[in-house]
């Protein structure tokens, strides 16, 4: 029983850490998206050098980042589980 309670905690934590990575680097993958798609709009960048809109797309991109990244760091983890102890299910 003791395996399972390690594997929760670790669970926890390893969703909890990527979840603030995937927040942040999602806004930022998103950001540099909104910059070329200002670039093709032509639309003209604010007075500090961020692209037009770019708040809208940080916001999706940080919502795409925290739900994915946590995801696919946990489901290979289990999947790694499965692999290494079958018994375990």
């Amino acid at each position: 029983m003791e395996a399972k309670e390690s594997r929760v905690a670790r669970n926890v934590g390893v969703g909890c850490v990527t979840a603030v990575g995937g927040l942040f680097s999602g806004a930022m993958f998103a950001v540099l998206i909104a910059k070329i798609v200002g670039g093709i709009r032509r639309c003209p960048t604010m007075e500090h050098g961020a692209p037009c809109d770019w708040h809208v797309y940080a916001g999706v991109g940080a919502v795409i980042g925290l739900v994915t990244l946590p995801t696919i760091a946990l489901w290979r983890l289990r999947a790694s589980d499965r692999v290494n102890h079958p018994d375990r299910g």
